[in-house]
């Protein structure tokens, strides 16, 4: 009867003692450092790549630049011919800073994209070449600018107020 008191009594120092020196292997506390809080994410750890590449081409000549007044802003309109028929996906690309401010103060200035055909095409006439563009700009985008520019490979073309 003596032994497992003994043995009760042995335990419950021993286990007093774990509790009382913290740095103890033997305490089960220690076996596993203080939980931390992580937000789960599927970023990679060396962060995102750069941007989107945009592969499409500068129209090779822009030919009209026009901007529409309208109720709540206005609708820039560009034409462009490419070097040969087929070219697709145009579009007007904002040119930005990294901060995203524009290129000058008072100036909005726009790339004019083009994808290239995916077969050879021929040249044919700049009539049947021609290719449109436009893009809304609302009156709070427009209240500081005082000039838009619209680049292409060879030429650009400016609008000022």
């Amino acid at each position: 009867m003596r032994t497992p008191l003994l043995a009760a009594l042995a335990a419950l120092i021993l286990l007093g003692a774990c509790g009382a020196v913290r740095e103890s292997r033997l305490n089960p506390f220690n076996w596993f450092g203080r939980s931390e809080v992580r937000e789960p994410t599927l970023a990679p750890e060396q962060g995102y790549g750069p941007a989107v590449f945009d592969n499409r081409a500068l129209v090779d000549q822009v030919t009209l630049l026009e901007i529409e007044r309208i109720p709540g802003g206005a609708i820039l309109r560009a034409a462009g011919l490419p070097p040969t028929q087929g070219w697709w996906d145009a579009e007007l690309v904002a040119e930005e800073d990294a901060d995203g401010a524009a290129p000058a103060p008072g100036v909005l200035a726009f790339r004019f994209v083009v994808a290239a055909p995916r077969s050879p095409q021929p040249a044919s006439t700049p009539v049947s070449r021609e290719v449109t563009v436009a893009t809304y700009l609302s009156d709070i985008r427009l209240r500081d600018i005082r000039q838009i520019i619209v680049r292409g490979g060879r030429n650009e073309r400016v609008i000022r107020r």
